[in-house]
């Protein structure tokens, strides 16, 4: 039994909540169209965070609509309803590389655009780091550090061993505070 599963067999709660998804994916499979809503409310940071760290931030929101579109017309064709999560990310991924596949030149704004928050350049400097760091760190921290999901949350929900999630955080941060001292000079 890897260890994923032995951290869900001892956690009376994972259990509960694994019987619960189970059930929520077959009956989203079945058309419940608020079963799906649950899904989509229980996956979206976890697709959000994949996106994020793949695509330009304008278009996040709208491929994660997408995402969820796609997967549910093709929800039929989910073997397995443990899967749901690894199913539903690679679905993000595959959306993200068709993003620059088809991605279109398209002409800057001569106007500044209206700031948000005065902490966006920092946020999208961080942002930009992470992307550059190896693949396997990238969805991990900004799930972590943007979605806030904790490194049990990300393990249930994409699949990935605990054990795995911990070093990815642990290597993806200490390389993510190297590039930033680096920019940042204290």
């Amino acid at each position: 039994m890897d260890s994923c599963a032995s951290l869900i067999s001892s956690n009376p709660v994972a259990v509960m909540a694994e019987n619960v998804h189970v059930s929520l994916v077959t009956a989203a499979r079945g058309g419940d169209r608020a079963a799906f809503g649950k899904l989509y409310e229980q996956y979206a940071k976890m697709v959000h965070a994949i996106l994020l760290a793949r695509v330009p931030r304008d278009d996040v929101d709208d491929l994660t609509q997408d995402v969820f579109l796609r997967a549910m017309r093709k929800l039929k064709s989910l073997r397995d309803p443990d899967s749901f999560g690894p199913w539903i990310s690679a679905i993000a991924r595959n959306r993200a590389a068709d993003f620059h596949r088809y991605a279109h030149e398209t002409a800057e704004l001569t106007e500044e655009p209206v700031r948000e928050n005065p902490a966006l350049p920092e946020a999208l400097s961080v942002l930009r780091i992470i992307r550059s760091l190896p693949e396997a760190y990238q969805e991990t921290l900004v799930m972590r550090l943007v979605e806030g999901m904790t490194g049990p949350e990300i393990a249930v929900m994409t699949g990935i061993t605990p054990d795995s999630v911990r070093v990815n955080l642990h290597r993806g941060m200490k390389m993510l505070r190297e590039q930033l001292n680096r920019e940042v000079p204290r």
